[in-house]
């Protein structure tokens, strides 16, 4: 038995890309960043190194994607690996291994781009929340805190 499922969570590294087969498959293609962190030899500090990974879906869900990712956008894409090789016309052997997506989650919004503060147009204010007014005023008990009454061990913790 095999197992071909991956989870990967990142940045947008362009914008999607949407094209239709001949047949009238949809086909949406994007890119996104993930980091891995590896300690410098030289220096002994850890640093990030950006992988870019391939990411693709087919069919009516494609379109609708589409509208809603965008160069920066945090997502969270799980699907499985599919690997392609080809031979260019000058004969040169081509491969890549791509993630065919089934799921994809939004981690930013719309007016987001990274995960960064909401964006909002020069001069426009924040939306203002205020909390609801209750109708008459209510008198609440104060919490009772007890301890607890035997103590407790990292042995009796069940995970």
């Amino acid at each position: 038995m095999s197992i071909n499922r991956v989870n990967i969570s990142g940045n947008l590294t362009r914008d999607p890309e949407l094209r239709m087969t001949g047949g009238g498959t949809q086909i949406l293609a994007f890119g996104v960043a993930v980091n891995d962190r590896r300690r410098n030899p030289q220096t002994g500090e850890w640093e990030d190194y950006p992988n870019f990974i391939d990411c693709i879906v087919f069919g009516a869900r494609a379109e609708p994607l589409s509208r809603f990712l965008s160069k920066g956008s945090k997502v969270a894409v799980e699907g499985k690996l599919r690997y392609s090789s080809w031979e260019t016309k000058d004969g040169q052997k081509r491969s890549k291994l791509e993630v065919v997506v089934d799921e994809v989650e939004f981690l930013s919004s719309r007016n987001q781009q990274g995960g960064g503060a909401p964006a909002f147009q020069q001069g426009q204010q924040a939306p203002a929340y205020s909390a609801p007014t209750p109708a008459a005023p209510q008198a609440y008990p104060a919490p009772v805190q007890t301890p607890p009454s035997a103590e407790v061990y990292d042995e009796d913790i069940p995970f």
